[in-house]
């Protein structure tokens, strides 16, 4: 086992100053968008009555680009 004088170095001594630590938090915390969880948490689960689902939702278009046209007729995947 390594003496501390031995050129090892402690853990606490990389830490910064409380006051900076803290205002790490308050940052990182402010960045993690977590009023939208805690909205989430407390509404409660959604319905899973069938009435309350639409009927009638329409397919979104989905655009096929050039690029993805030239690979599937290299794969020989014709898309149309």
């Amino acid at each position: 086992m390594a003496s501390p004088t031995s050129g090892s170095h402690l853990v606490h001594d990389e830490l910064d100053t409380p006051g900076s630590m803290r205002d790490d938090c308050r940052a990182v915390g402010a960045n993690l968008r977590l009023d939208r969880a805690v909205r989430a948490a407390v509404a409660g689960p959604p319905s899973l009555e069938y009435d309350d689902f639409p009927r009638e939702v329409p397919k979104r278009d989905i655009a096929i680009g050039e690029a993805a046209t030239r690979l599937a007729n290299a794969l020989h995947l014709h898309l149309d």
